[in-house]
């Protein structure tokens, strides 16, 4: 006798397996992220007194800073990479390929001999190291944004999909309190010599957690149906440069600078509170892990009311905020005063989390099932490398060059208004009819 599930039994079992796709995405997320954000606090701490010696200290934070650069160049690729066969093969085996990417490229680096050990091939392992970091994180975001919203109840994609945004400021918070207590209680001998390698090595656990929760994913039911309606030539990635350009590069626009000020937040200010404010590392690392719970209520708050509101007239009034957040923020961390700097940090970190909610959502919707992963992947990528991948080192040439934190200021307000612009003409996502194979050939 053949049993039939009752409506309630598959609403829970939908719903199961919406919030195990949510935690899935989520904690990888969160655990990648922590591997790409701890590169970046020692790009601001340490990476430049261990790997590019006998320079000038704006030099070594210049080329640490390159080095950080280097990860978002590999990003596209591994979106593109990842995201052709994400879309081919399926979400859940590219999350776990990006997952041991990330993870071993980030033990090697707390393994790695500094350049007084080895030479010149330091630099040049650090910078290959980095580079397998950023392909990694370049397939990650697009898959977990896929797995959440493709997963979600209809109605909360917006809510479902911010779960892999807030993985990102998750992994700043537990990167920066991992750092803390290093940088409070070992002695800069200590931490300049081995104290920073316990974060990187520290991973290989993380990792592991999150490969046993990403090994009982299940690929979703509208990506199953559109692998088997794709035509079997399909080619993702061309079908997305030569259909959908546009939207991908409008796509990017939005990012630029949520991801720009984003990181210039992370790890520009780290350095810029030490060295031209005069605070110690744990005072800064303190501001930052404080804004951290307002950054991921942004996210939270915004996403969901995306899913009321429509992701577009979120993203327009949260780019709109940031215009003015990036004006204000460093005339305030300018005051030298700890409990105004905190309200900065927090008041960008809250303003930087609404235009990151309805990311997700917006993304994924832009783009049919078929080249979803392609397309989100890489309009996301584009802007991560032209906003993240250069800010700490144009926010640190400008200050080298103009003496003022003015100059900053400007370069946030320019990308700020240029995401505004970007969102103002991209129209409201609707799902994209997939292209049959009939009228290809017509």
């Amino acid at each position: 006798m053949t049993s039939i599930a009752s409506p309630t039994a598959t609403r829970t079992a939908a719903t199961v397996k919406a919030r195990k796709a949510a935690l899935g995405s989520f904690v990888g997320t969160a655990i990648e992220w922590y591997d790409f954000f701890i590169y970046g606090t020692a790009a601001a701490l340490v990476l430049g007194k261990q790997f590019f010696p006998g320079t000038s200290d704006l030099a070594g934070t210049l080329a640490a800073f390159a080095t950080l650069a280097v990860g978002f160049v590999a990003r596209p690729i591994g979106g593109i990479v990842m995201g052709h066969f994400g879309d081919r093969i399926g979400r859940k085996s590219m999350l776990v390929t990006s997952l041991m990417l990330m993870g071993c490229a980030t033990v090697a680096i707390g393994l790695l001999p500094n350049y007084a050990a080895i030479g010149v091939f330091a630099p040049i392992l650090l910078v290959a190291l980095r580079f397998v970091q950023g392909l990694g994180v370049g397939g990650e975001w697009g898959g977990a944004v896929l797995v959440a919203t493709e997963n979600a109840p209809e109605g909360k994609k917006g809510l479902y999909g911010s779960a892999p945004q807030i993985g990102v400021p998750a992994g700043v918070l537990v990167a920066n309190l991992v750092y803390l207590p290093l940088a409070a209680f070992m002695d800069d001998d200590a931490f300049n010599s081995w104290g920073w390698r316990i974060p990187f090595l520290l991973s290989a656990v993380l990792v592991g957690v999150a490969m046993w929760i990403r090994l009982g994913l299940e690929e979703s039911d509208e990506f199953t149906a559109s692998k088997s309606e794709a035509p079997a030539e399909s080619m993702p990635i061309l079908e997305v440069l030569t259909r959908h350009w546009k939207t991908v590069l409008l796509a990017g626009g939005t990012f630029i600078a949520t991801n720009g000020i984003a990181y210039a937040y992370m790890v520009y200010v780290l350095k810029y509170g030490e060295t031209e404010l005069g605070f110690g590392k744990t005072t800064m690392l303190f501001l930052l892990i404080a804004s951290c719970p307002f950054w991921m209520a942004g996210m939270a708050f915004s996403a969901h009311k995306s899913d009321t509101l429509g992701r577009r007239t979120v993203y327009i009034r949260s780019s709109t905020a940031l215009v003015v957040a990036a004006a204000v923020f460093f005339p305030l961390i300018d005051t030298a005063i700890v409990p105004v700097m905190l309200v900065s940090m927090i008041a960008l970190g809250f303003t930087l989390g609404c235009c990151a909610g309805p990311q997700a959502a917006l993304f994924a919707e832009l783009f049919p099932a078929h080249i979803r992963y392609s397309g989100a992947s890489l309009g996301y990528q584009i802007g991560a490398i032209l906003g993240g991948g250069l800010a700490p080192m144009i926010a640190t040439a400008l200050y080298a060059a103009f003496d003022t934190s003015f100059a900053i200021t400007v370069y946030f307000v320019i990308i700020a208004v240029i995401s505004l612009v970007s969102i103002l003409l991209l129209p409201e996502p609707q799902l994209i009819p997939k292209t049959t194979a009939a009228q290809k050939a017509s």
